[in-house]
């Protein structure tokens, strides 16, 4: 104890000293708070309405001109719900997908609808919301990504499907990039469909640059664009 005491007293001395600096524990951070996402929640997608699908069908035309007029939040809910919209209690979406996969990505470049501001969007499908990707009009970056087709900045909308191939091609090998291929095309018709039922102008678009598209729309490294969209009221 008497020893104990004693080199307690000689090691006070040493610090007071100058001699022995005491270590201290470093004091920690606090750790930053990740930013909060942009989430808006998508008006319940209509499952009726006054056209039916034939009229639809003979409706659907690829229109390249738009008046500057915004689009509703309703119109906007509705085109993501027709692309990708759940319509089962197991996940069954409007468009079909080989082996129930999904591997198709949905964003929105939004230029102009009421209560939304300008910015990049995801859809989530599975709880019909989008999140904020980016926050600024890019309609003309993508025009230009596009070769300059100006109805890609025109419109009020632009919406983007893209693909993660490895979800269908780990089951399917080589073949599912054709099954992938096939299920974007369902999407883009149910796009197209639903412009014509609420009387919007739509065109899709494939002539890309395909690195640049991705850029632009801040998507994820495995995502692959295959579509750019533009929807705009009809002038």
């Amino acid at each position: 104890m008497k020893r104990n005491l004693l080199c307690l007293l000689i090691l006070v001395a040493l610090v007071l000293s100058g001699c022995v600096r005491p270590v201290l524990a470093p004091v920690p951070r606090p750790t930053p708070a990740a930013p909060s996402e942009t989430i808006i929640e998508l008006p319940e997608p209509r499952f009726e309405s006054s056209v039916s699908l034939e009229e639809a069908l003979l409706k659907r035309r690829s229109v390249r001109e738009y008046a500057d007029v915004p689009l509703t939040l309703e119109e906007v809910s509705q085109l993501l719900w027709a692309a990708q919209g759940i319509t089962s209690k197991w996940g069954g979406r409007t468009a079909p997908s080989a082996g129930a996969l999904y591997p198709l990505e949905v964003y929105l470049a939004v230029g102009s609808v009421e209560n939304i501001a300008p910015g990049v969007y995801k859809y989530r499908p599975r709880r019909h919301e989008i999140v904020q990707v980016r926050d600024e009009d890019v309609r003309s970056e993508l025009a230009k990504a596009t070769l300059g087709q100006a109805w890609i900045k025109e419109g009020a909308i632009d919406i983007i499907i893209a693909a993660v191939y490895e979800r269908t091609t780990k089951k399917y090998g080589d073949r599912g990039v054709r099954y992938v291929h096939l299920e974007a095309g369902h999407a883009a018709q149910n796009i197209y469909l639903q412009a014509a039922a609420l009387d919007l102008g739509i065109v899709t678009v494939g002539a890309f640059y395909d690195d640049r598209v991705k850029d632009i729309i801040g998507m994820l490294e495995d995502e692959v664009p295959l579509y750019v969209i533009p929807v705009g009221r009809k002038t």
